[in-house]
């Protein structure tokens, strides 16, 4: 069994004999000490670093994809103003608040420190930095526009990260109220219900159908709710495996994503609003066409367009114009393809392709406001008649008697 990996911090000296310090993250402290000489740092002192309630300690310790697009805006912003990058990676740690990431900049700084390339450091670290990172960084490296490279890319991972932001919500919203819905429900149904139950088992009246419809359905949940939970808890289970495991089920859901009403349209804009704002700031740091492409299809976030995008690839590789490509693939709309064919005839690609980026995500955005107004009566409609239901059904009997005693009076 491998041993648990443990945050030590650290001091020491440079390469230049200047003192310095960090956190990093490795099985015991004699490999670590190992790590920092490779890293060009002479350690003084490693010790395992103190942390509360281990449960704690994990949270807000994993590096998100908005970690880094701050992280890429702040060091674009460092280098704007003049500081030099690895004083830069130094300012920016600082200010960081997450400990995983504080100690992935340090990681990133030493190995430029030692003398190799920014690419190269955040290379070593591919479960933050995809390749199209890895590239453009490289890009603006060896054309000696860094800084201009790295404002392109914070631009382009703060829009991805609001435009993904914008379709979670879409998708989340309508969960999160299926499943208040049904906890809510199922607590009325197994701790309300059977109150209810003993009263009315003092009338000594037949219930009426709808009411005795809810009664036995409690009965049931209050019988087998355990078995429902674990069916519910292993179905999930078993899904998220399968999708983890298996390509063909994945595909298959990003497929039927986009066939679904409303929704699947929302997805379509923000497939396009992702393929033209990704080869648009592929294209414009100098990257060839081809090569673009390629970056691109990784990045489409679905199997449909990325498909599409690998097929216009090779038939732009083979001399086929780019527009005339996106015509053939039958996923894009009309309007880009348009922009695109003026873009290839006046020179002017990026630019095009990020106005139309730039149009699509407003269409999603409006696209989710549109959705969250509709679905908001929607919801409430539901949830009156779920949970409105339930209390309705209560109250029958009490209606019922309450109708035969006034009606039993003297007239």
């Amino acid at each position: 069994m491998a041993a648990a990996n443990t945050v030590f911090a650290w001091e020491g000296t440079d390469k230049a004999g200047r003192k310095t310090k960090g956190e990093i993250t490795s099985t015991n402290a004699n490999v670590a000490k190992a790590e920092l000489r490779k890293q060009g740092i002479n350690p003084t002192k490693v010790t395992k670093k103190a942390g509360g309630l281990s449960i704690f300690g994990k949270m807000g310790s994993k590096i998100s994809a908005s970690d880094i697009a701050l992280f890429t805006r702040q060091l674009a912003t460092m280098m704007k103003a003049g500081v030099p990058l690895v004083q830069s990676f130094e300012i920016v740690a600082d200010g960081i608040d997450n400990p995983a990431m504080k100690d992935l900049i340090l990681k990133i700084r030493d190995d430029v420190s030692s003398g190799n390339s920014f690419a190269h450091a955040i290379e070593q670290h591919p479960a933050q930095f995809d390749e199209l990172f890895c590239n453009l960084i490289d890009a603006g490296e060896q054309s000696g526009a860094l800084e201009t490279m790295l404002d392109r890319l914070a631009t382009y991972k703060e829009k991805t990260e609001a435009l993904k932001g914008k379709i979670k919500s879409a998708m989340n919203y309508p969960i999160a109220v299926l499943v208040v819905a049904s906890v809510v429900s199922g607590i009325l149904l197994v701790k309300v219900v059977p109150q209810f139950e003993e009263i009315f088992a003092g009338f000594g009246a037949e219930l009426p159908e709808f009411t005795q419809m809810v009664v036995d359905l409690s009965r049931w949940m209050q019988d087998w709710w355990f078995i429902i939970v674990a069916i519910i808890a292993a179905l999930i289970f078993a899904y998220r495996e399968a999708h983890k495991r298996s390509e063909a089920i994945r595909d298959g859901q990003e497929r039927l994503m986009l066939k679904l009403p409303i929704l699947g349209d929302i997805l379509d804009k923000s497939c396009v609003a992702r393929f033209a704002r990704t080869l648009s700031t592929t294209f414009a740091a100098g990257v060839p066409l081809v090569d673009a492409l390629e970056s691109v299809s990784g990045a489409a976030g679905n199997v449909v367009y990325k498909e599409a995008i690998l097929k216009i690839k090779d038939d732009v590789s083979s001399g086929i114009q780019l527009n005339y490509s996106m015509k053939q693939s039958n996923v894009f709309p009309n309007m880009v393809i348009q922009m695109v064919a003026i873009g290839e005839e006046s020179g002017a690609l990026d630019g095009m392709l990020d106005k139309a980026a730039t149009y699509y995500e407003e269409m999603v955005d409006n696209a989710v406001e549109g959705l969250t107004s509709l679905m908001e009566p929607l919801i409430m409609s539901f949830l009156g008649v779920v949970i409105g239901g339930l209390i309705i059904a209560m109250y029958l009997p009490i209606f019922s008697m309450g109708q035969a005693v006034g009606g039993g009076g003297p007239h």
